[in-house]
């Protein structure tokens, strides 16, 4: 039945687009080429408006998505990779629970398994669009007519079937690591440089102040007669960017880093070569960025549905049990004020924690309980389980020093669990770290670009390393 399910995307396979898998080893320059070639065309993709939208100050139901998703309002990256994103999850699951079976050891299993979630981004794709269109995300259908509709849905698809291919162009291994990531940081990246240097005047009723924390600083520390007062606005203003968020983004950015390094790493060693021996680390980032994604992308998903739901019928008990949204500080930006959805959502602050406990308390509850038990459900399904680990030991006749082939799964079972479980936890007590402290880009944003520029780190100096020994083997 598996295969079955898997044969049914071969009509499909002859009008899927596809990357071409490089005929020979790609150059480290050129990867490096590749990958910005990759970059400059997002970027350019992620400030280029949508024909035929009209402007809207509403409010924005995929706020709490944007970051993960590497998407933009209004512009081709209005779905990021959304499509991509939830149909490699559930492919992934699918296969993890073997409801489709797929053989990776054999060429044609994995060419209908991409086929099958290139196909499925692209349903996704189309179905997102249509629905963002029809609901009035771009101003009411019935002004906008429907040729227009029509338009900004191929826009939508189009911009999206381009991401996946250059996602596809970086990891057939013509660039650097995964488009997804490199996305996922730039977006990250570009909204911390934004907020901290953006040049752009907000008039808050005092006079206009500059949105950028940094430049802002400097601004008011030359305009303000009272320099104390300058700089107590500067580090600690409420309604802009300011440079106390700046600093906690640097120390949350510090802290992921350091943590970065702690690793248990077992010996093992060869039973076909004597003598060689080397070692297996378990890091405690055992599912990178994995767990914070998911609950993410969960708890965003029940903020978009009880805010529809709320506009849509305010006075109903059980769309208030899920959510009661209010506007905040006089932005149009509506945000969770009771209900599920409240207790789901970080506090805006430290005051906003400590004034109201309860809702911390059981924010951080979850928050930690929802990383682990997703990082430990995530080594089951994605291939990475202490059977899945001991497998491919065993396949390359490795074992852990002291203990024989029967044994080495269950000191796998001791470790493995554990560290995706502690590490899924210290994910998410960060995230909530990072919120409370009010740093740019929230506490998701920050752990993801961290963990992804530090895997581009590790590649580097990888790639370099190679290099370098490819260098010396030609002298």
């Amino acid at each position: 039945m598996g295969f079955r399910v898997l044969h049914l995307v071969r009509p499909f396979m002859a009008i899927l687009p596809e990357i071409a898998t490089p005929d020979r080893k790609i150059p480290f320059n050129q990867k490096v080429l590749w990958t910005l070639v990759t970059l400059f065309i997002y970027l350019v993709m992620s400030q280029v408006p949508l024909y035929g939208i009209m402007s809207s100050d509403s409010s924005d139901p995929l706020y709490w998505m944007r970051v993960i998703l590497a998407s933009n309002r209004g512009t081709l990256m209005e779905l990021g990779i959304t499509p991509i994103v939830t149909s490699g999850m559930i492919m992934q699951l699918l296969s993890g629970a073997n409801i489709i079976e797929v053989d990776y050891s054999l060429k044609e299993d994995r060419a209908l398994f991409s086929g099958a979630q290139k196909l499925f981004a692209m349903i996704i794709a189309f179905g997102h669009a249509t629905v963002s269109v029809l609901t009035g995300l771009y101003g009411s259908p019935k002004e906008i007519g429907a040729g227009v509709c029509l338009l900004l849905v191929i826009q939508l698809v189009v911009a999206s079937l381009i991401t996946m291919l250059l996602d596809e162009l970086l990891q057939k291994g013509y660039g650097l690591g995964s488009g997804i990531n490199l996305f996922i940081a730039t977006n990250i990246c570009e909204t911390i440089v934004w907020k901290a240097l953006s040049p752009t005047t907000v008039n808050t009723g005092r006079g206009d102040e500059f949105e950028g924390a940094i430049i802002a600083l400097f601004h008011l520390l030359m305009t303000r007669k009272d320099k104390t007062r300058a700089l107590k606005e500067a580090f600690y203003r409420t309604n802009l960017p300011n440079v106390m968020s700046l600093l906690s983004t640097g120390l949350v950015f510090a802290i992921v880093i350091y943590l970065q390094g702690f690793r248990v790493e077992l010996p093992v060693k060869s039973n076909r070569l004597r003598g060689q021996r080397g070692t297996y680390p378990v890091k405690l980032f055992y599912t990178s960025n994995m767990p914070i994604m998911l609950q993410s992308t969960m708890t965003s998903n029940i903020f978009m549905i009880s805010q529809m739901l709320y506009n849509r019928f305010p006075d109903n008990l059980l769309v208030k049990i899920l959510g009661v949204w209010k506007p905040y500080e006089g932005s149009s930006q509506l945000f969770a004020t009771n209900g599920i959805a409240y207790y789901l959502s970080a506090p805006h602050s430290i005051t906003d924690a400590l004034l109201d406990p309860i809702h911390t308390v059981i924010y951080v509850a979850i928050m930690l309980t929802g990383c682990a038990l997703l990082s430990k459900t995530w080594i089951e399904v994605s291939g990475s389980s202490p059977r899945d680990v001991a497998k491919q030991l065993k396949d390359q006749q490795m074992v852990i020093a002291g203990y024989r082939d029967t044994s080495m799964y269950k000191e796998l079972k001791r470790v493995i669990p554990t560290a995706a479980a502690f590490g899924g936890a210290c994910i998410g007590a960060l995230s909530v770290l990072a919120d409370m402290l009010g740093a740019i880009g929230s506490g998701t944003g920050i752990l993801l670009a961290v963990t992804i520029i530090y895997q581009y780190f590790e590649m580097f100096a990888k790639e370099q390393a190679e290099a370098g020994g490819m260098d010396a083997m030609m002298f």
